[in-house]
């Protein structure tokens, strides 16, 4: 969900099938430039991320949920050479209040964009490679990744791909290559002010 216009409010809930939560994510993001050929937005977020530990209480062992406090401020400029065709870079920094955890995430990519590639009976394509950076503390690494997307412009459903490829890293949790794939429904609705 996304509110406003040129200062806008695009709050985030995340939950894993079970029901438990992942995070909520508060963005506050504004457009510093929107025109045919640039747009520059800035945002800020506070988030709360969860995750599953196990703890002792009263003796006895069971899974419980711990919250995490963060905040994150992010820079993204954009060249549209064309409607569908686009390069830009993105930067995020990210803090994390608690004290067992990463405190400091910086992470920088460069972006291509190629959307609305046109395909037989109304559908199309869009596709989004990066290459980008992620620096968690003092650990870093450099990484490819890709998002493919398969819509059509009569159905209000989508399938998307995210594909990632380590290039180079020492990041110990990072996995050679991950993908999933999504479901996406538009509901196609715009609220305005009367």
């Amino acid at each position: 969900m996304s509110v406003g216009r040129k200062l806008s409010f695009e709050p985030q809930f995340r939950f894993a099938l079970e029901g438990k939560p992942w995070s909520f994510v508060f963005w506050w993001r504004y457009k510093l430039v929107k025109t045919d050929r640039v747009a520059v937005t800035v945002g800020a977020h506070p988030a709360i991320l969860f995750r599953t530990i196990t703890d002792t209480v009263n003796g006895v062992s069971q899974e419980i949920i711990r919250a995490q406090r963060n905040v994150a401020f992010e820079l993204s400029p954009n060249y549209y050479f064309t409607k569908s065709i686009s390069m830009g870079m993105y930067y995020l920094y990210g803090y994390s209040f608690e004290k067992d955890v990463i405190k400091n995430v910086h992470y920088l990519t460069l972006n291509a964009g190629f959307s609305n590639i046109r395909l037989p009976f109304k559908f199309y394509f869009k596709f989004n490679p990066q290459v980008y950076y992620l620096k968690m503390d003092e650990q870093d690494g450099f990484y490819f990744s890709t998002v493919l997307t398969l819509a059509n412009r009569k159905i209000p459903l989508s399938v998307s791909t995210l594909m990632n490829k380590i290039i180079h890293t020492n990041i110990t949790a990072s996995k050679n290559f991950v993908w999933n794939v999504s479901l996406i429904y538009a509901f196609n609705n715009k609220y305005v002010e009367q």
